[in-house]
């Protein structure tokens, strides 16, 4: 989806720019971790705030034998910058997820995560 004039992008794990996406992987190397089910309330040119699922693999025994468990999150994104492959285009630079009802073991209630440029 394409950036409408002046409004941010998320940057996605292939360097696509993509607004207000229901989707979204966190670990591009191995998805273990990804957001699903974005509902977007806000998109402005300095935040955006959805709600949806951040699903995590526990890794137990190992990642490859682990299971994959849901929950539930508000994501912001902030901090928009230019993007250095396409410096028309701002992409916001900071995640942070608030876990609502339950989170993965080892998190905190809030996640602060830096997007890749």
């Amino acid at each position: 989806m394409q950036s409408q004039a002046g409004q941010p992008v998320m940057v996605d794990c292939f360097w696509h720019p993509q607004v207000r996406p229901t989707d979204f992987i966190l670990a591009c190397g191995d998805g273990n971790s990804r957001l699903t089910s974005l509902r977007w309330s806000q998109w402005h040119p300095d935040s955006a705030v959805a709600e949806g699922f951040n699903v995590v693999n526990d890794c137990k025994p190992y990642c490859a034998a682990g299971k994959f468990h849901a929950y539930r999150v508000i994501v912001r994104l902030n901090a928009p910058q230019p993007w250095k492959k396409h410096p028309d285009l701002s992409h916001y630079t900071q995640l942070s997820l608030v876990y609502t009802n339950g989170k993965p073991d080892g998190f905190g209630q809030w996640v602060d995560l830096p997007l890749w440029n």
